[in-house]
This record gives C-alpha cells, sequence and structure tokens, in this order.
C-alpha cells in the first residue's frame, strides 16, 4: 500500500517519559511546514513534576486504553496522519496501521507486538525493574538516575544522562509492561496486529544500534514478521551507536529527518547508518 500525502503528524511517546519528550521534534517538523500534535497518554496531560509527586494516572494505564484513546484522536483528523512513536509508543502505532489508520507509520526503538519473541539479556535487564516483582503490575513504577541510564540514555555522557533524567523522567506504567511481556501467552492479547495485513500503510522500523531496552535483534524480528508475511511496505534502519533515547540525545535531528524523508516517499530498505553520518 502506497503512502498517501499528509502535511499531519502525530507524535506518540513512551514509557518513563511523556509527551515533553518530543519537543525538539515537534519545533523541528513544525519548522519544516508540518502540522505536529503530540497528545500524552489518558490522563498525562500535566506536567512531568506533577506526575511525579503523583502518578496515579500512570499505574491506571492499560495498553488498549492508550490505543483507543490515540484511535479517537487519528480518526477525528480529516486526513490521514503520519503516524510516528517511540518506544511503546512504537506499538501503538504499529496498532494504529493494522486497524486502518495512517498515511505511513515510523516506530523507533519499538517494544515489539505480539508474536516477536526474541529477548537480549540487555532487555531483561533493563525491564527488571519492573519484572522483578509481580506486584508491579499494578502500580507506577519508578526508575533510579542509573536504572534510566542503562535502560534509556546508555550512550551519552552522565551529565546528558542527568539532564534527560531530570527533564523528561516520569515513573512507568506496570500494567503496559506486564501485558507486553505476556502478550505471546494471552490469546487475545491487546497487541496483536495481523502481519499479513496488505491494506496497511507503509511502516519504517528505526532501531539504535546501542539501545539496551529495545535492542536491534528485537526491532529487527518485528520487522522481518511483516516482511515475510505481508506485500505492504516495510523498511528497517539501524543508527549505530544510539541508545534508546534517540529522540533526544545528540543528533535527534538525523533521525528525524530520516524518519521524515521516509514517510513522504516510503520505499522497502533495509540499513545500517553508520554513527555520525550525515542523512
Amino acid at each position: 500500500m502506497e503512502a498517501r500525502q499528509s502535511n499531519t503528524i502525530v507524535l506518540v511517546h513512551g514509557l518513563w517519559v511523556t509527551s515533553r519528550s518530543w519537543e525538539y521534534w515537534i519545533e523541528h517538523y513544525r519548522r519544516a511546514g508540518y502540522h505536529v500534535v503530540a497528545p500524552a497518554y489518558p490522563g498525562l496531560d500535566i506536567e512531568v513534576e506533577e506526575l511525579r509527586k503523583d502518578p496515579t494516572p500512570i499505574a491506571d494505564l492499560t495498553i488498549e486504553g492508550v490505543a483507543a484513546h490515540y484511535e479517537r484522536i487519528v480518526r477525528a483528523m480529516t486526513n490521514p496522519p503520519i503516524l510516528m512513536g517511540h518506544s511503546f509508543g512504537g506499538t501503538i502505532v504499529q496498532m494504529l496501521l493494522d486497524r486502518g489508520l495512517g498515511a505511513a507509520g515510523v516506530a523507533i526503538d519499538s517494544v515489539p507486538v505480539k508474536g516477536v519473541r526474541t529477548v537480549p539479556f540487555s532487555q531483561a535487564r533493563a525491564a527488571f525493574p519492573v519484572l522483578g516483582r509481580l506486584a508491579n503490575r499494578h502500580r507506577a513504577v519508578p526508575l533510579t538516575l542509573a536504572q534510566f541510564r542503562y535502560a534509556i540514555s546508555n550512550s551519552g555522557t552522565e551529565e546528558e544522562t542527568r539532564a534527560a533524567y531530570d527533564r523528561y523522567y516520569v515513573p512507568g506504567a506496570g500494567r503496559i509492561v506486564w501485558d507486553g511481556v505476556l502478550a505471546n501467552f494471552t490469546p487475545r492479547a491487546a497487541t496483536r496486529v495481523n502481519f499479513a495485513n496488505a491494506e496497511r500503510a507503509p511502516l519504517l522500523f528505526i532501531s539504535g544500534g546501542a539501545d539496551h531496552l529495545m535492542p536491534p535483534s528485537v526491532n529487527q524480528s518485528n520487522y522481518r514478521h511483516y516482511a515475510r508475511r505481508s506485500d505492504a511496505i516495510v523498511a528497517y534502519a539501524e543508527f549505530a551507536g544510539r541508545s534508546h533515547f534517540t529522540i533526544g540525545e545528540p543528533g535527534w535531528q538525523d533521525v528525524a529527518d530520516y524518519a521524515l524523508s521516509w514517510a513522504e516517499k516510503p520505499q522497502a530498505i533495509d540499513e545500517k547508518i553508520p554513527a555520525g553520518a550525515r542523512v
């Protein structure tokens, strides 16, 4: 399915951050002439500092609730937008495309959907603060600075990690993490999609070569599940040396420009981009 022209971009954030994490991309794309919308998850449309004080809205989040929230927003738009999601936002983008929404989709460092079984050691270690206790399924789970550095911001300096933590960090939704992990053992898991859907809009996976939380092997596996089953356009690009927080760490402009350039003219590619390369 070819992409449809769109002048609107919808940005979907991930866990342990809010829509504030897109602040650079919002301004960047607006300067490029796009109408940019970056809605928060249900109940998270308040400041980061307030969510740290009272993370109750985070604890109440569910996968289907978040997906339904974005589906309502996208369906209310006159023309299909370009959908871009980071981390769990990449999962939401996959779900929305499968439901027939969007002109094109970009999943950045995406949490996998049901059916992807690749679990590297670094991913298990990064997720341990949530998965180490079953009780966390019903909590908003905090990360220490050290845990945030390993899981999300491992490729930068300690000062850059501290700045990102202070600016963007909020506790994560334990229920979403647990339900995502258990999806392969749940017959009607919320993250199920039809990999063979030939009618979905084009989809690009962008992976960070140094990502601990969602390593390249996870994104590659998710990508191959589509590539082997459907003729709809699917693509993969890997940026060497970049962490899970590729949307906010130095050099984010290269990733943003690559994502938009592809979404404007989607093609089926599979490439690795060297660290520091101009794109």
